[in-house]
């Protein structure tokens, strides 16, 4: 555990490594997700990772020339731990569900919060769409799926410039309807993309 924590504890690391979790991403898309971090300490926290084996860079000629950051094979198995971390903290009384999240972020929530019991004979497959973010999201067989990219047919497709409205929906129970004026638009089978929601559930709290 200690040695662990030598690997991603510093402030930012595993914040960087749950930006990178859905796929590579550029040096300006990782300050998007992480406001606060400056320029200097991100550098620092990528350059420390990557000689870790955690992090590594690829570049991409096409169409334009662009450096990708994105996790080792062995940097994908912290997945498991941070889950375990999340629903731990999750059942905290200081824990607060309605702070900003990143749309990477957002995702993570949706693991940790994804209760199988209220998946049972559920099989839908749609898009959540957060700013210039787009993810493809699926339940099937008690499982939640998830990825960046967009499918071919959604079911539902869910729109927002920001992450918080789907919170507010998938874990506050708030009807889609009364979100309108956040920008929060769904479209496609609203019955599926309300079966969808219904499979997430906050945690009770400890005490």
């Amino acid at each position: 555990m200690a040695f662990a924590l030598e690997l991603v504890g510093e402030r930012w690391s595993l914040l960087i490594v749950r930006e990178l979790m859905f796929g590579g991403r550029r040096f300006s898309d990782l300050r998007a997700g992480m406001p606060g971090i400056s320029a200097k300490v991100l550098t620092e926290r990528l350059e420390s990772m990557e000689r870790a084996k955690i992090v590594q860079r690829r570049r991409l000629t096409t169409p334009v020339t662009v450096q990708l950051y994105e996790l080792t094979p062995w940097g994908y198995q912290a997945e498991e731990a941070m889950l375990a971390l999340c629903k731990w903290a999750v059942k905290s009384p200081h824990h607060d569900p309605n702070l900003w999240l990143s749309p990477a972020s957002l995702m993570l929530s949706m693991r940790v919060m994804f209760v199988a019991a209220r998946a049972e004979g559920v099989a839908t497959r749609g898009a959540i769409r957060v700013g210039k973010d787009g993810f493809v999201v699926e339940v099937a067989d008690g499982r939640f799926h998830v990825a960046r990219g967009e499918p071919e047919v959604p079911e539902f497709v869910f729109e927002t410039p920001l992450a918080t409205p789907i919170i507010f929906t998938a874990y506050g129970k708030i009807p889609i309807e009364d979100l309108a004026a956040t920008g929060l638009t769904v479209s496609g089978d609203r019955a599926a993309a309300q079966r969808f929601l219904d499979c997430f559930q906050l945690p009770e709290k400890v005490y």
